[in-house]
């Protein structure tokens, strides 16, 4: 079974920089495309940033210029580089797979809190 493990949450200040890391144990990426969403609390799940298995990325309005996504197929591992961060991406991120019928579990999830 695949299972997805999210990672580089924490506490960083309006404006600071924080770098998720979601590991697969498996070899998942090489065919699916890959999303991060996050969960804030109160509200539904959404997605993030998405990378298709070529490359190909697709983001959230509300993140656009401030995060990028990106992927490392021989290591299984999918990344999110935050900066400019505000209050409002306070929130629970996940990865997971995008726009396929098919998803692993969703794994633990990584917090983030942006807070002065």
């Amino acid at each position: 079974q695949v299972r997805l493990v999210e990672s580089g949450g924490g506490l960083a200040q309006p404006g600071g920089s924080l770098r998720l890391s979601c590991a697969a144990s498996g070899s998942i990426f090489q065919i699916y495309a890959m999303a991060w969403y996050r969960q804030a609390l109160g509200k539904q799940r959404e997605l993030v940033a998405g990378i298709t298995a070529g490359g190909s990325t697709n983001y959230a309005n509300s993140v656009k210029g401030r995060f990028t996504i990106s992927r490392d197929n021989a290591k299984n591992t999918v990344y999110l580089q935050m900066n400019s961060l505000k209050p409002e991406d306070t929130a629970v991120y996940y990865c997971n797979v995008q726009g396929s019928t098919w998803s692993p579990p969703w794994g633990q999830g990584t917090q983030v809190i942006v807070s002065s």
